[in-house]
């Protein structure tokens, strides 16, 4: 028998006052309509583990978009409704509230989403990943607080495990086995024994997912504080060569990874430079043959090949006479993040300062005189309008003008 753990004095203690306020209101609104609420999810493991949080995970046994609806009388907050799945999230400035029918859920075929009904909340948290992930808090006034742990998930945060509930559960869903190792890390915790086990045995099951839900779990990845352990960990057990064969999650990965964070400091480094120093000891093919896996929108995919593109610059890159101009001609055509990317991937001290010239003044040169400045000086209008300009732009850049008219007496030469 399960030990009875109350967790109203940990609500009171970790949450905002205006959470547990919400919290009892949505409680009170649904024993009006005959209703059991629930507080479910990571934010039950979190506040077993001490960590507060702003997003709130309520499931109710009864209709959960009318509970929500219900509750925005009072609270004021933009509504997101999902029919289909009995689902509503309340948006509020500082927090959000998802709000959801108890369901179960069964799965027609492996990597297939699944098929959702009403059930109950031995259901619902049945359908769910990991045991830490499937406890649940009552929140009616007659059991508030009480804790609902059927899988023993209060005992593995205890043990720092990570466990799935059943044998099926990688099988049924494989995009279980990144969020498996997601969690392992972020929390610092093992994957128990037997998960490891079906964790092994089940990566060929990846393929059954398609690109984009295999992207969404990626992406999630490179939002973790530290994505290079996870991905450290993907590449020991195996998992990241599902991503790519290529792909090695090395000491070399690790060492970009904390390096784009400093530069990005103190945001988060955006998606696409994460992944172009991920794809980076790719090939060009390779590097398309990932973009179609995971069908990247086109501005990520862009990034990955202006990056492949400048990595095949690179011997000209290292050329410690090549001039300003040639510089900025081998480089500007590329997106600023396929520009960082290279130089945060490069081992050439030439090609880092060259790189480093370009992002910092060379990119931003323009000569001083346009067009209409050329035509008044006499220049013919056509084509010698553009090669003059190009040519005074390489000059700007070289260092052999630097004021209007220095360029105004080079025009005048040309001239002659």
């Amino acid at each position: 028998m399960s030990e009875i753990i109350n967790l109203a004095s940990l609500i009171e203690k970790q949450l905002p006052p205006e959470l547990v306020s919400f919290i009892k209101q949505a409680s009170a609104l649904a024993e009006i309509k005959g209703d059991k609420l629930y507080l479910v999810g990571g934010l039950v493991r979190d506040l077993l583990l001490g960590k507060a949080s702003l997003d709130l995970d309520l499931v109710v046994e009864g209709d959960a978009i009318a509970l929500a609806r219900a509750l925005m009388m009072d609270n004021p907050a933009k509504i997101i409704v999902h029919q289909r799945f009995g689902t509503a999230k309340l948006q509020f400035s500082e927090w959000s509230v998802d709000i959801a029918t108890t369901r179960r859920e069964s799965y027609a075929r492996p990597g297939a989403l699944p098929t959702v009904k009403s059930g109950s909340i031995i259901n619902d948290l049945f359908r769910r990943d990991f045991t830490n992930n499937a406890m649940a808090i009552k929140l009616n006034s007659d059991s508030y607080g009480y804790l609902i742990d059927l899988y023993g998930g209060h005992d593995d945060l205890k043990h720092k495990l990570i466990r799935v509930l059943h044998e099926q559960s990688f099988i049924d869903d494989a995009t279980r086995i990144w969020r498996s190792l997601r969690y392992e890390q972020r929390l610092g915790f093992k994957l128990e024994l037997n998960t490891l086990r079906l964790l092994k045995r089940d990566i060929p099951m990846l393929k059954t997912i398609s690109g984009d839900r295999i992207r969404y779990e990626l992406e999630c990845v490179l939002k973790e504080q530290y994505p290079e352990r996870i991905f450290a960990r993907a590449y020991e057990l195996g998992v990241l060569k599902s991503l790519h064969p290529s792909l090695k999650g090395n000491d070399w990965f690790e060492k970009k990874f904390k390096q784009v964070r400093q530069l990005s400091l103190p945001d988060q480094p955006p998606l696409d430079l994460y992944l172009a120093l991920m794809t980076y000891p790719l090939t060009t093919q390779e590097t398309e043959q990932f973009i179609v896996y995971l069908r990247l929108p086109k501005s990520l995919a862009q990034t990955l090949l202006d990056t492949s593109g400048i990595k095949a610059q690179l011997a000209l890159l290292a050329d410690p006479r090549l001039p300003p101009s040639g510089i900025y001609h081998l480089l500007h055509s590329y997106s600023p993040q396929a520009v960082t990317a290279s130089l945060l991937a490069s081992d050439s001290l030439v090609v880092k300062e060259h790189i480093q010239l370009f992002l910092a003044k060379l990119r931003y040169m323009r000569p001083a005189l346009n067009g209409n400045d050329l035509i008044k000086m006499g220049v013919p209008t056509g084509s010698n309008i553009k090669e003059i300009l190009n040519l005074l732009h390489d000059a700007r850049l070289d260092g052999k003008v630097i004021s209007k008219q220095d360029e105004e007496e080079m025009v005048r030469e040309w001239m002659n």
